[in-house]
């Protein structure tokens, strides 16, 4: 030893440092071990050479097998030949290994001392035994402090940390044990039992001679032992970028808690949003309004805010950033209501790839899918994106839990949508309740439309801004016969001439074509989009198929080979069905979009639209309030939709579609009108925009005996006075001077409640007098905590429990018919028609037992067979039960076949009806089975409904399951990747998004990247809910006997 104090001698291999490049020559010898030397003294936190990562090292280098030429074969020859030496044959107490290198100096022996944890020294010595033995390095002196393991292969470290521990173990043997072994004993000292002596050797000395191996035995099992150890994946750039990413969340939470105006890299984000933003969505700088906006006072000090701007003025971004502010410096989840279920879907596809680059949840709450009360996380935090029903149900469930706190930010979307019938009384509903029970959620609402917007911000108590701005300018116009005008409120007629319509129509054509759409069209397509907004589904499709009448045989070789490959994908996502109207139209770029198609089709048209392989798009009015399809010129075909005049709202959504940012320099809306709507329209441009009102009141089951019996069953009120202090302050009770019509709030609320009370509701917990009616206190039955559970209309709750009681008479279980009837929703058998004829031939190709289900719920065979024939039905039946039943075999049609091409035929309805009624059915699928939870007595339709919900929401084969839920995925595309071998969630988390465009027919980039970015979030999702129920699993209760909380703790 050279210096006193404990040390470690280890053998460094430079020939091992050598391999990391092929190229150049191997440096001389010298040269080689001089720069090894400095990367051994390289300090812990000295950068690594970009090139080099030893995390995917080979430890073993040039020699790491076992071979006779290895070096593990030639220290075994050379230790054989040593024992077998006439000198040192019978030696047990002096060791082979001591004298390996007797014909050498004195250095020419490698000493490794074991030691303590304080290990201060590491000397290798050089090794000559012949011309084939290996250099050892020269001795390398570590100062104290230095990390030993640093620059070691993350299997090697993990290995020697078990060798550490294994060594601290062997300290704890008894003394007589200890007392044969110094502290300071090298393995010089260790003797080696000789193979004649093992025969003879005594019980006694078994312990003895297992740790007296050979020197081969002894580096072989070092060797292997580092060879099982798994070497941990991972990146070194990309721990530093989340390192930087960690370091920027926590320099943005100080920031947001002081009281400094400093907004840190991106609005108190981290630089890596802003950089997400620029990849993932194009934007690279923010307008004007957008910076006031996300700067205003009210949002630092997180005061609700109410903001309006035109469409597509650039609202949802602001939102956005507001959303991750919260999600990664508050630590809070968030929730964001939208209208439509496709809006939902669009959002979270777009939404994953920050969530899975960022570190959070991004969950889904439309149709069938929403957990409730939502999985509570310890780590990561969670985005709820979610249709204004199911937003409902979720404000539910966590106050219920008492868990609303958790929520910091709420985002409403299309803010306007409270005043429209019960879904907005559903939306007034939900935030009136997150006002009430949570002082620390915000709350953020936007809309183009708004008007009252006072009234709405004493609701809300919230903060407003507003603004005109637009990022393409648009101007309005009116065509009358054959004249442009401009829009012109200044003017004293409101419009301006502007010019007349050059076009040449031919008899023919003027016939056809009165309107002169043909000549407004021709002036944008094919190089620009354009829009034509149909008061009807029926309307759209023969406007669609009259302009490619007459349009030139041009410009069907515009992109033609693009037409013709999205033509046959349009077909592919149909199952082989293609409408005969699109096969006519596609080829001029020109299609029709309605609820009447699937969703699958109406994704791949708009797809189509966005990439300007489709150039004009007949469309109703949905359009305007769905996804964002904007057009350099948008065509109001008439100032209807359906039968009723236009609205002013309405209209100012279909043409801000018009204008798009970053492509055109101006938008053009042109309305086209009649003489005899001169007047109305006229009066509709000068109109402000219409008031928001709240539709509690009117909406009954679904409004305020809703909200009453949610206000007893979740305790947030007790008695009919705590249940008025609420009602004052819903937009109901703001407004209710003007639309009560004479009645109080309080009466109002005391009708609602003696309803609730004799629909069983409600109950009182005494008998109360009249003038004590206001203090007695209410309780929910379990007929009303099963409707709120399971979010029925109330108008329904009563039928459901009669119609489920009577299942139980006789449930046929050899179908699913019997248990599709009970879920077929209610509210849509008023809209069905059904065709007799096919009625009764789908009733006759039933099963015996099929037809036991249609006797059981009151519809005979005689019955249909009358209505088909035309004859008169003397017996009273009810309207209802018949309708729901037909649906029922709609429905069970599609669940057979699972295809709604061949369903909608067979039954004579559009496809996007049948459709839009599974949709329904699935949803009702899953209320349904919620209500049944909570009644005992239905326990046999907990497990059946389960099921039934699970192929109600996808209606498809099972093995297309796992692929459909991950969002925006849908049966075609499914398909075509399980086909291509994407058979399970991992393989699209795992999958290249290059690999998949060149293997999945008509997918681009984009898609791909989403399709990944989803995969991945739902399997963070799922992995993050079973480990965090491993977890609950292992952890003790807190209540064990004989054992204290502080014990608890320390475990």
């Amino acid at each position: 030893m050279d210096s006193p104090g404990p040390g470690i001698r280890r053998r460094v291999s430079a020939r091992k440092r050598s391999r990391r490049s092929a190229g150049p020559p191997e440096p001389e010898q010298g040269e080689e071990e001089e720069e090894e030397e400095g990367r051994r003294r390289r300090r812990p936190g000295s950068p690594e050479p970009p090139e080099y990562d030893d995390s995917g090292e080979d430890m073993f280098g040039d020699y790491d097998s076992f071979a006779e030429n290895s070096f593990l074969a030639q220290v075994g020859d050379l230790e054989q030949k040593y024992m077998q030496s006439p000198e040192h044959k019978i030696t047990t107490t002096q060791p082979a290994f001591g004298k390996l290198c007797s014909k050498n100096t004195e250095t020419n022996e490698l000493d490794v001392i074991a030691t303590d944890s304080n290990l201060t020294e590491v000397k290798t010595l050089n090794y000559c035994y012949s011309p084939k033995s290996l250099s050892l390095q020269e001795n390398l002196i570590i100062r104290p402090g230095d990390d030993l393991l640093y620059d070691v292969p993350c299997s090697q470290a993990l290995y020697f940390e078990k060798i550490k521990d294994s060594s601290n173990g062997l300290n704890k043997l008894s003394a007589k044990e200890s007392d044969s072994l110094s502290s300071h004993q090298t393995l010089s000292e260790i003797p080696l039992e000789q193979p004649q002596e093992k025969k003879n050797s005594s019980p006694k000395s078994t312990e003895s001679d297992m740790s007296r191996r050979s020197l081969k035995d002894c580096l072989k099992s070092a060797m292997t032992g580092n060879a099982k150890v798994q070497t941990p994946k991972f990146s070194k750039s990309k721990q530093m970028k989340e390192a930087i990413l960690s370091e920027e969340i926590n320099v943005a939470k100080r920031t947001m808690e002081s009281s400094s105006d400093d907004l840190g890299p991106f609005y108190s984000l981290p630089s890596k949003v802003r950089d997400l933003f620029v990849q993932y969505k194009g934007i690279k700088k923010l307008y004007d309004w957008q910076h006031t906006c996300l700067t205003l006072t009210c949002l630092q000090q997180r005061r609700n805010l109410i903001y309006s701007l035109p469409t597509s003025g650039g609202k949802t971004l602001v939102a956005e950033i507001l959303m991750l502010q919260e999600l990664l410096c508050r630590q809070k989840n968030v929730l964001m209501i939208l209208p439509y279920v496709a809006i939902v879907q669009e959002k979270i596809s777009s939404l994953s790839s920050f969530g899975v680059e960022l570190g959070f949840f991004v969950e889904e709450y439309a149709g069938s899918k929403g957990r409730f009360p939502p999985i509570k996380r310890r780590g990561k935090k969670s985005l709820y994106i979610a249709t204004i029903e199911k937003g409902h149900g979720l404000i539910n469930s966590l106050i219920e839990d008492g868990r609303i706190n958790e929520l910091g930010l709420v985002v409403i979307d299309e803010l306007h949508m409270i005043g429209e019938g019960s879904r907005g009384a559903i939306l007034e509903i939900t935030l009136a309740k997150i006002l009430y029970t949570s002082k620390t959620t915000q709350i953020i609402g936007m809309s183009a439309t708004l008007n009252n917007v006072e009234e709405l911000q004493e609701f809300l108590k919230a903060e407003y801004y507003s603004s005109k701005f637009r990022p393409v300018e648009l101007k309005e116009y009116l065509k009358i016969n054959d004249t442009i005008y401009e829009v012109d409120i200044k003017a004293e007629k409101g419009y301006t001439f502007s010019r007349l319509l050059k076009c040449k129509y031919s008899d023919n054509l003027k016939k056809m074509d009165p309107d002169h759409l043909v000549a407004l069209v021709t002036e944008v397509i094919p190089h620009y989009s354009c829009l034509v907004f149909c008061p009807t589904k029926k309307n759209c499709e023969n406007v669609a198929e009259m302009i490619c009448k007459f349009l030139n045989k041009d410009y069907l070789k515009h992109r033609e080979k693009e037409k013709c490959d999205f033509l046959k994908n349009l077909k592919n996502v149909s199952n082989g069905g293609l409408c005969p109207i699109l096969k006519r139209t596609i080829p001029f770029g020109v299609a029709y979009h309605h609820s009447g198609l699937t969703s699958d089709e109406r994704k791949v048209l708009e797809e189509a639209y966005a990439t300007g392989v489709l150039c004009l798009l007949t469309c109703t009015s949905t359009l305007a309030a769905g996804v964002n399809l904007p057009a350099r010129r948008v065509i109001l075909r008439a100032p209807y939709i359906a039968n009723q005049f236009l609205k002013r709202n309405q209209y100012k959504q279909m043409i801000g579609r018009a204008g798009r940012a970053g492509i055109d320099t101006v938008g053009e809306s042109i309305l086209i009108l009649q003489e005899k709507d001169k007047d109305l329209v006229l009066g509709l441009l000068n109109s402000p925009l219409e008031n928001c009102y709240s539709h509690l009141g009117q909406e009954i089951t679904k409004g305020i005996q809703s909200l009453l019996l949610s206000l007893i069953g979740l305790k947030i009120a007790r008695n009919l006075e705590s249940i008025y202090q609420f009602m004052c302050s819903t937009f109901f009770g703001i407004q209710q001077k003007s639309l009560s019509e004479g009645k109080s709030l309080w009466e109002i609320s005391r009708q609602a409640l003696a309803s609730l009370i004799e629909k069983g509701l409600l109950q009182r917990k005494s008998v109360c007098k009249n003038e004590e009616e206001s203090q007695c206190d209410l309780q929910i039955t379990k007929l009303g905590q099963a409707s709120l559970k399971g979010t029925l209309d109330l108008a329904y709750c009563g039928i459901l429990y009669k119609d489920l009681k009577k299942g139980l008479e006789g449930l046929v279980l050899e179908s699913y018919l019997h248990l599709i009837y009970l879920t077929t929703p209610y509210d849509m058998v008023s809209q069905c028609k059904p065709d007799w004829m096919i009625y009764l031939r789908q009733f006759n190709h039933l099963s015996p037992a099929e037809q036991k289900v249609a006797a059981i719920v009151g519809v005979s065979e005689s019955l249909i067979t009358k209505k088909a024939s035309g004859q008169a039905v003397k017996k009273d039946v009810d309207k209802n039960v018949v309708n729901r039943l037909f649906l029922s075999f709609v429905l069970y049609a599609l669940l057979k076949e699972t295809n709604v091409w061949r369903v909608s035929e067979k039954f004579n309805m559009s496809r996007g009806y049948v459709q839009s009624l599974l949709n329904g059915a699935a949803s009702f699928a899953s209320c349904v089975l919620h209500f049944c939870e909570e009644l005992e007595e239905f326990w046999v339709y907990r497990a059946l409904l389960t099921e039934l919900t699970k192929k109600m929401s996808y209606c498809v084969k099972a093995d297309l399951i796992p692929l459909m839920e991950v969002t925006g995925v849908l049966e075609a595309r499914a398909k075509q990747l399980y086909d291509a071998g994407y058979k399970t969630l991992a393989h699209l988390v795992n999958a290249d998004p290059e690999v998949l465009i060149r293997t999945i027919k008509h997918l681009s980039r984009r898609q791909a990247k989403q399709i990944v970015s989803s995969a991945k979030m739902l399997l963070n999702e799922k992995a993050a809910a079973l480990q965090e129920e491993v977890e609950d699993l292992l952890r003790p209760p807190p209540d064990i006997p004989g054992i204290t909380a502080p014990i608890l703790q320390e475990q």
